[in-house]
C-alpha cells in the first residue's frame, strides 16, 4: 500500500494544542524483593487529562461515546496468572513478560486512566493504519503501534516538557535527523504521516544497535547513550530488566508500560471499557502552493472552518504555508479543493496586509533637524580635536640627559614620564626613544 491510499483515514482533525500536564500522582511505587519501596515515574503522557484529550477538535467531531455500551464502568481485577496467560496469547514478537511491575501499570490503565483508553481505542481508528504501514514498510514487530499510546495519548499535537512533540514524541534534534522538517513556520514532528514514517527509521536503527526489542524501547525514551551506561555499570548485561537499577526513573517504567498498553489495547472489554464511537472523516485531498499563503486566507475565501484546516495541516505552526521557500502541500476537505483552484488568486490578496505584517523592503528615514546635524558635526571635531590633542610623541634621549630635563622640556612631569615608559628610578639611556605624551 502506498501512503496516498490511506488519505482518507489520515483525514481526521489533528487538532488541539495541548501540552502535557502532571497530575497528583507521577509515580508508581513498587517493592523490590527485599521490601524496600521505590517511587518510578510513569511516562508523561500517563498524566495527560481525560479533559483536555475530549476536548480536542477531531475528538469532538469524530469521536462520541458509546451509550449503547452495556459494560459496567467498573474495573474486574484477575489473577496474576490470567494475565500472564493473556500477555502469552498476544501474537507479538516482542517479548512481553509479567511482573508486579508490569500490574502496577495494567493497574493504572485499566483504573485510573481507564476514560482515556476509551478515548485511546476511537482514535486508534484514525492513526493505527499509518503506524502499520510505516512499521511495515521497515519491517518492525506491529504491536510497535501502541508506542504512540504511551509517549503521547494519542494526541499529534502533544508537547512534553522537554519539548519532544508530536505522536512519536521527536525532540528537535532526532526529528532533524531523520528528515523531519522543523523550523518557526513548520514542524513535521506533529504530521501524523511524516512522524510515523521517521519513527520506525530511528526504531529500525536503534534495533541495529541494541538487537532486542525492550532495549530498543527504553532507548527510544531515553537514548542510546544512556542504555549503554546502564549496559557498562551492570557489567555488561545487555538484557533491560538486569539493567533496570541503572536507567534514569522513567525509563524503569517505560518498558513496563509499554507492555501495559499493549494489554489494556487488547483485552479492554475484560475490564468493562468500551471504545469511543468514531466516524471517519469526509475524504480530502491536496493541493501544492508555490506562494506564501496563510490558512485563513484558504478558509474565508474557500468557506472552510479554520479549525479543520489547521488541524489537517497540524504541521504549520503559525498558519502560514511558506510556499515561496519550497512547494508545500496543504491538506483539505476534498470538496473545496475545486474551490481553491477556482479562486486561487482572489486567495493570495485576500486581507495580505492584515494577514503578512513581515516586510520585505523599508525605506530609511534619515531626515534630521539642521540644528540636529550641526551638533552632530560639533560632537565630530571635538572628538578630532581631542584625539589629535592626545597623538602620542616621543623624543630621544640626549647624552647627560635626565628626567627632570626631559619632562621640562616637554611641559610634563617626571612621573608622568615615568607612568608613560614604566620607568622605575631614574635611570635612563642616551638614544632611547621615550614617550613624552
Amino acid at each position: 500500500m502506498k501512503k496516498k491510499l490511506f488519505i482518507a483515514i489520515t483525514a481526521m482533525i489533528f487538532g488541539g494544542s495541548c501540552v502535557m500536564q502532571a497530575q497528583n500522582e507521577e509515580e508508581i511505587i513498587v517493592t523490590d524483593n527485599d521490601g524496600k519501596e521505590e517511587a518510578i515515574d510513569v511516562p508523561e503522557a500517563m498524566n495527560f487529562e481525560v479533559d483536555s484529550l475530549l476536548n480536542l477538535y477531531y475528538s469532538k467531531t469524530y469521536l462520541q461515546p458509546d451509550n449503547d455500551c452495556n459494560f459496567r464502568d467498573e474495573n474486574v481485577t484477575y489473577p496474576k496468572e490470567v494475565y500472564i496467560e493473556r500477555l502469552g496469547r498476544l501474537p507479538n514478537v516482542m517479548e512481553m513478560p509479567y511482573n508486579d511491575i508490569v500490574q502496577k501499570f495494567i493497574d493504572r490503565y485499566t483504573g485510573r486512566l481507564r476514560h482515556s483508553v476509551s478515548y485511546m481505542l476511537g482514535a486508534s481508528n484514525f492513526y493505527t493504519p499509518i503506524f502499520e504501514e510505516a512499521l511495515e514498510s521497515y519491517g518492525l514487530p506491529l504491536e510497535l503501534k501502541y508506542l504512540p499510546v504511551i509517549e503521547s495519548a494519542l494526541n499529534p499535537m502533544a508537547t512534553s516538557h522537554a519539548g519532544a512533540a508530536g505522536l512519536w514524541q521527536f525532540m528537535v534534534a532526532t526529528g532533524k535527523q531523520y528528515g523531519l522538517e522543523i523550523n518557526s513556520l513548520v514542524d513535521e514532528r506533529r504530521d501524523p504521516i511524516k512522524s510515523s514514517f521517521a519513527a520506525a527509521q530511528y526504531l529500525r536503527d536503534l534495533y541495529k544497535i541494541f538487537g532486542d526489542w525492550n532495549l530498543v524501547i527504553a532507548a527510544y525514551n531515553c537514548g542510546p547513550e544512556n542504555i549503554n551506561k546502564a549496559i557498562h555499570r551492570a557489567g555488561g548485561e545487555a538484557d533491560y530488566w538486569k539493567i533496570y537499577p541503572y536507567l534514569p526513573r522513567e525509563t524503569r517504567g517505560y518498558v513496563p508500560a509499554f507492555i501495559a498498553a499493549n494489554y489494556v489495547m487488547n483485552y479492554y472489554c475484560e475490564h468493562n471499557i468500551c471504545p469511543m464511537r468514531t466516524q471517519l472523516p469526509a475524504k480530502t485531498d491536496t493541493i501544492v502552493v508555490n506562494k506564501d499563503v496563510h490558512l485563513k486566507q484558504i478558509a474565508e475565501v474557500c468557506g472552510i472552518d479554520i479549525d479543520e484546516l489547521r488541524t489537517l495541516n497540524p504541521q504549520y505552526r503559525r498558519d502560514i504555508v511558506n510556499g515561496n521557500n519550497k512547494p508545500s502541500v496543504i491538506r483539505m476537505p476534498a470538496t473545496a479543493t475545486n474551490t481553491f483552484i477556482a479562486n486561487e488568486d482572489s486567495i493570495y490578496k485576500y486581507k495580505t496586509e492584515t494577514l503578512f505584517t513581515r516586510r520585505s523592503l523599508v525605506e530609511v528615514d534619515n531626515s534630521t533637524s539642521v540644528s540636529s546635524t550641526r551638533k552632530s558635526q560639533a560632537k565630530k571635531k571635538s572628538s578630532t580635536r581631542r584625539k589629535r590633542r592626545t597623538r602620542v610623541k616621543r623624543v630621544t634621549i640626549r647624552q647627560g640627559d635626565t628626567l627632570s630635563e626631559i619632562a621640562e622640556r616637554n611641559h610634563t612631569t617626571v612621573k608622568k614620564l615615568r607612568q608613560l615608559n614604566g620607568i622605575k628610578g631614574n635611570n635612563i639611556r642616551a638614544g632611547k626613544k621615550i614617550r613624552v605624551r
